[in-house]
């Protein structure tokens, strides 16, 4: 007998939590269009070839097969190298800067861990084509008011410049080439601490003197001003670390004239994200409710598009982890938690109603109310418990009382109470409740 279970790192999702995942992306959705984003959406098999050499020491997470035909394929590890493949594909039918969003799932061969999975789904918003600050600072203000939107609490952005990190790297005596290390170590900051930084840095042939002295750097806190400013003093040598420094002040006047809440994001030089094709800024939103690391990140890749395109393509963007947003919402009790996607549940009275009652549930559905309807006749008292169990708050009787007086019994399951209505009035009332958030 085969054994019933899932693949390691792959997850069903029962219909309550879809609920909750569908309540998601609908939010994010809504955020983006409301920016004027377009969707876009790709196949999750790609040659091997378009995601080879892309992804740095993450490449080894690919999930890599041959077809019939004896193609080399692969499974989407994201969706940003599928973006950059389709900007150059249909350079001609796109027009730039290219706001778009994308939804679905993507796969890497790693450990499965708490809020990390072989399988996951992703909500991508990118800007193609625009090298602005403000296309930097909209992803950013679009970070903040989705998990704001959500619901998230005490959640907070931390931004970075990939040149920042390489100009602590280059006044702290280390070759270009030698600055990928120091992305890698300081990537592990949050996760195996000072000490521990510094020992991958020495591990990677760092001196102990460089090794002080960028851990000394990337630590700098205080306000946004304060850290760009002491940084500004300590790598004013660096012609590219300056520019960086520029760059993420105007990243933040434009926040601050979109709005953004100034407690929602912060400067933190020990950002690094490990994705090599991030170019500029870099940036994470974290919260004291999940110790596993961040919520979604994102950053500026510049130089991905053109290996494909042929030619410079600035492109800037961000990830929501669909699954990791869930598992910290179902932690933290947020966002709606229905147990059913019907508001209303039409009854049975007899065989003799049945007609009468699948009209009812038709005059509902075509009003925009989502309707249950029994498939039994008989007990209406069993059949309120069925609606209950299946978390429906009105449950409506049409008997031949209702139908010679054109009205309706609608019972609310959640207060106890019970009313005859004018037929005409019940969808009214329904939608009402739905606006009310009853």
């Amino acid at each position: 007998m085969a054994v019933i279970q899932n693949v390691k790192g792959m997850r069903d999702h029962l219909p309550t939590d879809m609920m909750l995942r569908q309540y998601i992306v609908s939010t994010l959705t809504r955020i983006s269009e409301a920016h004027g984003f377009e969707p876009l959406q790709t196949p999750i098999i790609e040659y091997a070839e378009t995601l080879e050499g892309k992804l740095g020491e993450d490449e080894k997470l690919i999930y890599r097969f041959e077809d019939h035909g004896g193609r080399r394929l692969a499974l989407r590890y994201d969706q940003t190298v599928p973006l950059a493949r389709v900007t150059a594909q249909y350079a001609g039918q796109l027009t730039l800067p290219w706001r778009r969003y994308a939804y679905g799932p993507s796969y890497r061969g790693e450990r499965p861990a708490r809020g990390r999975y072989r399988e996951f789904y992703q909500f991508d918003i990118d800007i193609v084509g625009s090298a602005s600050p403000l296309a930097d600072a909209e992803i950013v203000a679009m970070l903040c008011e989705a998990l704001s939107a959500l619901g998230f609490p005490d959640f907070v952005t931390l931004l970075n410049h990939r040149q920042i990190i390489g100009g602590i790297a280059r006044v702290s005596g280390l070759s270009e080439e030698a600055a990928g290390g120091v992305y890698r170590a300081i990537d592990k900051f949050d996760k195996i601490g000072v000490a521990g930084v510094r020992n991958e840095l020495l591990k990677a042939g760092v001196d102990t003197g460089a090794a002080d002295r960028i851990l000394e750097l990337v630590q700098i806190d205080g306000s946004a001003d304060e850290v760009l400013a002491a940084l500004a003093q300590r790598l004013a040598d660096d012609e590219r670390a300056i520019a960086a420094i520029a760059n993420l002040r105007s990243i933040l006047d434009g926040l601050a004239a979109m709005g953004v809440p100034t407690d929602q994001y912060r400067v933190a030089p020990r950002l690094a994200r490990g994705l090599s094709y991030y170019t500029g800024v870099v940036f994470e939103a974290i919260t004291p409710h999940w110790p596993e690391g961040s919520l979604l990140g994102g950053g500026r890749y510049d130089d991905l598009i053109g290996l494909f395109a042929g030619r410079n393509i600035p492109t800037v963007g961000l990830a929501f982890g669909i699954d990791r947003l869930h598992d910290v919402m179902l932690e933290l009790n947020l966002g709606p938690r229905p147990r059913t996607t019907a508001v209303a549940y039409v009854t049975l009275f007899s065989g003799d109603y049945v007609a009468a009652s699948l009209a009812l549930a038709a005059e509902l559905r075509a009003a925009g109310i989502h309707t249950l309807i029994a498939l039994e006749p008989g007990n209406l008292g069993k059949q309120f418990k069925e609606a209950d169990r299946r978390g429906v708050r009105f449950a409506l009787v049409l008997g031949p009382d209702e139908l010679a007086r054109d009205e309706v019994v609608v019972k609310d399951l959640q207060r106890g109470e019970q009313r005859s209505l004018p037929r005409a009035a019940v969808a009214g009332l329904l939608a009402e409740a739905l606006t009310e958030g009853k």
